[in-house]
């Protein structure tokens, strides 16, 4: 019940030893990428944030760019702004430092004289922390270290009785070693919120969820958009599935059958307590791995009918498909086959036994195969309009 990681200095346990570039604003993306390439083992994230934001959409890109960067998987970290953006790369280096303890540097492209003096320095930096983490080994950890991200997306009729279910027999597993996991998509709860709130360790846990979901749907209205008949998407019906009532008791089946709901996150915040944790996410696959992964989860679990190609720049991805015929199709993105559940060759248990000890497989450092392409996405979830 133990896996081999990198220990960090804030007692964090990293899955991967990332080192980071990470661009505090749209305006850097460009620099951030060519320093990240000339860095053999380093990564990076581009987005289009962190100036010109109402104030609540600029705390949470922050906590967010913060988040990444205090993530576990991550060993050292370099933070690049432009100079004058509204999110400044030093107060997002400084927290992530004061978070972690860990190697963190930033640099503005005004200040360095424009972007061939930023990158130049930028990679001289990079040579010099990669040397350092060359030289850190993983250690074993006890699987309470762990945190793990419940994502699915592209759902078919098959992923609420298969893929799902199965992830959720692993969840548990792991909450009952004393881990953590996270479910997130809030308009994918809407019609089966009552059932997970009836498994709230507290009445004020249960009103929190209806609260968020009830914004989500309410939220959706105001636009003049009814989520019911929005929901589920032209795939998910090409895949069978036919109500937003029927992909949430799909969605919601990732949370496993056991775990009390411990607590109720906003997006890219850090659980603090144990067990099953809510994250409040959009339905987006993106947006939510990067809320779940920003607040702490070092592994992600993503369930699939139709077949995605989704990674993390950061955090392992394992996806598990519902259904053999898109295992076999899309073998080269997924990572772990249901299908033989709804072929009746095995048990939800059993399926969920193989995904638990594939968890701890990738914790330990085995590829999955988002990673082994190279894949990583990030988008941060926004709440209001640009200024």
């Amino acid at each position: 019940m133990n896996f081999m990681g990198y220990t960090r200095p804030d007692g964090g346990v990293g899955v991967r030893n990332h080192l980071l570039v990470l661009p505090s604003v749209v305006c850097a993306s460009d620099v951030a990428a060519r320093i990240a390439l000339q860095l053999n083992g380093a990564v990076y994230v581009t987005h289009q944030h962190g100036c010109a934001q109402l104030p609540s959409d600029s705390a949470q890109t922050k906590r967010t760019l913060v988040g990444f960067g205090a993530n576990p998987n991550v060993a050292a970290c370099i933070v690049v702004g432009l100079g004058c953006e509204t999110i400044q790369a030093k107060d997002v280096a400084d927290e992530i430092a004061k978070m972690t303890a860990k190697p963190v540097v930033y640099l503005s492209i005004q200040e360095e004289g424009g972007t061939l003096n930023a990158i130049a320095r930028g990679v001289r930096i990079g040579r010099e922390m990669l040397a350092e983490l060359s030289l850190m080994r993983r250690e074993e950890h006890p699987i309470s270290k762990l945190i793990l991200g419940l994502e699915c997306g592209g759902s078919d009729a098959w992923s609420g009785l298969s893929a799902n279910p199965a992830v959720g027999n692993a969840s548990d597993r792991l909450i009952r070693a004393g881990g953590t996991s996270i479910l997130s998509e809030t308009q994918e709860m809407i019609g089966a919120e009552h059932l997970l709130a009836r498994r709230a360790a507290s009445p004020e846990v249960a009103e929190r969820l209806f609260a968020v979901v009830r914004r989500a749907e309410e939220g959706a209205l105001a636009d003049g958009v009814d989520i019911r008949l929005a929901n589920p998407t032209p795939g998910n019906r090409q895949g069978g599935l036919t109500t937003l009532e029927e992909k949430s008791l799909g969605c919601i089946s990732k949370a496993g059958l056991e775990a009390p709901l411990q607590e109720i996150l906003g997006f890219s915040e850090r659980p603090t307590r144990r067990g099953l944790i809510f994250m409040d996410t959009p339905g987006h696959d993106i947006e939510s791995i990067t809320g779940m992964v920003a607040g702490g989860a070092q592994v992600i679990f993503f369930t699939t009918g139709r077949g995605t190609c989704t990674g993390c720049p950061i955090a392992p991805v394992i996806k598990v498909c519902s259904n053999s015929p898109t295992f076999e199709r899309m073998r080269d993105n997924m990572d772990a086959d249901a299908g033989p559940i709804i072929e009746g060759k095995k048990t939800i248990d059993e399926i969920g036994g193989e995904l638990f000890d594939e968890m701890l497989k990738v914790a330990s450092g085995r590829s999955t195969k988002s990673e082994d392409l190279g894949y990583g996405s990030f988008a941060i979830n926004r709440i209001g309009p640009t200024q």
